[in-house]
């Protein structure tokens, strides 16, 4: 069988579309030492594909991160196989808050270096000597701690629509850059209780490490993240110290957490926390639209989007002759580029 997919993305999401059952999304990773890499990728391809799984799986030497869409017929199989491998028995699953089964349409296995591309030497610092986890309870209450510093390793244009309590938030596009930004943001608060969140725990690992390694006393991290946080205080009845969405990495692009929207559309500044992906595949920006601004520009960021989806098939063609295409699921980029708000401007005039 062929190990990767051949079938058009249109083709997919139809199928997707035309699903009569359930799908459960569920992300889950654990850092350890894989042998072949290759093999276990191809048949974690097969086996999947054999249980109708979708997502995006990452697979490196040190380990694997997975978030993916399960039938729910298939998943107690599904659970049966995680426990059955040696590699993934007892791993610990985060099933999505929100879910309406289309977060993913296809399956992606990939052999990375990395399962997060960290940009760390790993043999630098002692990357096993990770923060304390906490529960949600435990985490709420660490909130309250006068001396309590709280860190979010996500990226901006994570926390813009989401974020706990007196959170610092790194200005950063990636977890690569964010990590020295919140190293610089906290130097001098070495002796207090450090907390760190990201979406399900897996940048945490690694942080809260390379914060133990610059010194930091009391680091600490919560476990499962925001997704398991959710569940949570919603089991036990806890108070939700988390304000608006999470941010997620799929079809969804988000999974609301508390009632609250806590940013605004990019092109009109309504309350609005809906990210989108520019309408004009040459610029696919990720950036926030409400729906009165989708209707406006037809779910572009600029007019000049606009004007360029609405041409004939064969003059946009014409136009990406000879151009790099920017693979913007690689590099997020929310922040609205340096020309669009004059475009913006000028396109009111």
């Amino acid at each position: 069988m062929q190990l990767r997919n051949l079938v058009s993305k249109q083709l997919l999401k139809k199928q997707l579309a035309e699903e009569t059952f359930k799908r459960i999304t569920v992300s889950f990773y654990r850092y350890l030492k894989l042998g072949d890499v290759e093999n276990f990728r191809n048949q974690l391809f097969i086996d999947f594909t054999d249980l109708q799984v979708f997502g995006r799986i990452y697979i490196a030497s040190e380990g694997v991160n997975a978030q993916v869409s399960v039938p729910e017929h298939n998943w107690n199989k599904f659970t049966e196989y995680l426990n059955q491998n040696e590699y993934l028995k007892d791993v610990p699953l985060k099933i999505a808050v929100e879910d309406d089964g289309k977060s993913f349409y296809k399956l992606i296995v990939r052999i990375k270096n990395k399962i997060v591309a960290d940009g760390l030497d790993d043999n630098a610092f002692d990357v096993s000597n990770v923060g304390k986890h906490l529960s949600a309870k435990e985490f709420n209450e660490a909130l309250g701690h006068p001396d309590t510093i709280v860190v979010d390793m996500r990226n901006h244009y994570e926390s813009e629509v989401g974020y706990f309590e007196n959170a610092l938030k790194p200005d950063a596009d990636t977890f690569r850059d964010a990590l020295p930004k919140a190293i610089e943001m906290t130097k001098d608060d070495k002796d207090k209780k450090i907390l760190l969140y990201c979406t399900g725990g897996i940048r945490c690992e690694k942080a809260s490490a390379y914060f133990k390694h610059h010194g930091y006393k009391d680091v600490n991290q919560l476990y499962g993240g925001i997704i398991q946080y959710a569940r949570d205080i919603k089991s036990g009845e806890l108070e939700n110290k988390y304000h608006g969405k999470n941010f997620v990495f799929d079809e969804r692009m988000g999974e609301r957490i508390s009632d609250e929207i806590v940013s605004t559309c990019h092109q009109c500044g309504a309350l609005c926390d809906t990210h989108v992906n520019c309408a004009n595949d040459d610029c696919h920006l990720l950036f926030i639209q409400c729906n009165e601004c989708r209707e406006k520009y037809q779910g572009c960021c600029t007019v000049e989007c606009q004007t360029i989806i609405n041409l004939p098939l064969e003059e946009q063609k014409k136009l990406r002759k000879g151009k790099k295409k920017e693979n913007a699921h690689a590099v997020f980029k929310s922040r609205l580029r340096p020309d669009l708000k004059q475009l913006l401007s000028d396109s009111k005039k």
